[in-house]
């Protein structure tokens, strides 16, 4: 990448011109010894997650450089000051800034080699993984030595790009099959689904979890991080002095598997199966899907060379495609809908009060309740309540079928909702949201029966909508 190419020039800088240089540029890496371990911390300050930009891989370089050249250390730990997040990936503006497909495999090359270096470093590197960790963070980080989780329900671990209609580019699609399998590297790398972090530690993409901490004279946020921080210190030093080995002896389940995968046959039957799978649900329709299955097939029969060079050459030509334009301008589209755009609200909601039990107010019942807040259901019948009560259970309990919240989580959850036939509590609600059934009169009927037992509502602009007129 331009970054990676940057590196000679910047290790020419003389120390003066590198500071003036650090004055004038945001600075996205920085490091801090601890007795022999280097902490590298990332932290884009333009913004509320990290992504691997140009700048921050022209950063990480030099910083490396500086580590791998320093004596007094032995060992590195990589980590994020931000709360939540850990890299959520390449900047997709970067990609899009190229021009042909040529510049856009010039960059997967830069971060292929860029993580060989990291992968190859002579001193061992801890990735200390909190919050999202996606495409290019993902690969950065399985190119470390070691990897260590929180326990957190951010915490999560994927290969996204597919959704993108791109693949991951900087050698993902040769590293996670080794690390994990030819069918859960397939499942990761065409589904995008995220891993949470108890599963990936089974799958063996990370070594070590660790939970997060609650609320102190800091916030949960800035202890589990600095928990983490002290925990990942004490690995990279224990892989330093050979009391952590790198590497876990596999048992003979894992054996067994390794040598059926050893059979040309299988692994055929593999790729077939999964292509076979794709063609159906996409009809063929998108290319990144089968360009990922022809990257990990190139890498696994004909070698690393080969498998490189296909993943970036795909990289490039995918890029380029109107089906990844248009997946990227959706996405686009999804992160300018999650904006707020009407500036901070003047009262904080900390009651909401929903007007009809019906499939929409249960569904914003359920969004709220899950964000910790008090929610009042109101409907007109028994019934119609608990239709409405028995949707947002089920909403939560899939979510426990899956693993995804425990039991406990889902219960404690549900007692922030509850459900009546009458309107006690609104005078008392922060806001008040009106789902009735589409009927104009009914809407009228009922926004008159909430004015007069709540404030919120009468002094509210419902009637600027010519809702209660």
């Amino acid at each position: 990448m331009a970054g990676v190419r940057a590196l000679g020039v910047l290790s020419r800088l003389s120390a003066r011109r590198y500071a003036l240089l650090n004055e004038i540029k945001t600075t996205h890496v920085n490091y801090e010894i601890k007795g022999d371990v280097a902490v590298v911390r990332i932290n884009d300050p333009n913004s509320k997650v990290n992504t691997l930009s140009i700048q921050m891989q022209k950063e990480m370089s030099e910083v490396m450089k500086e580590v791998w050249e320093n004596n007094a250390v032995q060992s590195a730990v990589l980590i994020s000051s931000k709360p939540g997040c850990f890299i959520a990936g390449a900047d997709i503006n970067m990609i899009q800034a190229c021009k042909s497909a040529e510049e856009v495999t010039a960059l997967s090359e830069g971060g292929q080699k860029m993580f060989e270096l990291i992968e190859k470093s002579p001193k061992p590197i801890v990735a200390a993984i909190n919050g999202s960790c996606l495409g290019g963070g993902l690969e950065f980080a399985i190119a470390c030595q070691y990897r260590i989780a929180t326990k957190s329900k951010k915490t999560v671990l994927g290969t996204p790009e597919v959704m993108l209609g791109l693949l991951p580019g900087a050698g993902g699609t040769q590293r996670l099959p080794k690390m994990v399998g030819l069918p859960n590297a397939f499942d990761m790398m065409l589904t995008g689904r995220n891993i949470r972090a108890d599963k990936a530690k089974k799958m063996g993409l990370v070594h070590q979890l660790v939970d997060p901490l609650g609320p102190g004279l800091k916030s949960p946020e800035e202890r589990t991080i600095e928990y983490l921080e002290e925990i990942a210190v004490d690995y990279a030093r224990g892989i330093t002095n050979k009391k952590i080995p790198l590497r876990k002896e596999k048992g003979m389940m894992q054996k067994v598997q390794d040598y059926i995968m050893s059979f040309e046959l299988v692994r055929n039957q593999i790729y077939k199966t999964v292509h076979g799978k794709v063609m159906k649900q996409s009809k063929g329709l998108y290319p990144a899907p089968l360009k990922i299955i022809e990257c990990v097939k190139t890498g696994v029969e004909q070698g690393p060379v080969a498998g490189y060079l296909a993943e970036s050459q795909n990289f490039g030509q995918l890029a380029k495609t109107p089906e990844s334009g248009a997946l990227i301008g959706l996405y686009h589209g999804q992160v300018a809908c999650k904006k707020n755009r009407f500036g901070t609200p003047q009262r904080e909601v900390k009651t909401l009060a929903i007007l009809g039990a019906g499939l929409m107010g249960a569904g914003i019942a359920q969004v709220s309740v899950d964000k910790g807040v008090n929610t009042i259901l109101k409907d007109t019948t028994v019934p119609g309540l608990a239709r409405g009560q028995q949707q947002v259970f089920k909403g939560l309990n899939d979510k426990t079928k899956k693993k995804s919240i425990t039991s406990f989580e889902r219960d404690s959850i549900l007692s922030n909702l509850t459900g009546q036939l009458d309107y006690s509590g609104f005078d008392k609600a922060d806001m008040v949201i009106e789902a009735v059934f589409e009927d104009i009169n009914i809407k009228h009927a009922v926004l008159k029966e909430v004015e007069a037992v709540s404030e919120i509502v009468k002094c509210s602009s419902l009637s600027f909508l010519g809702c209660a007129k």
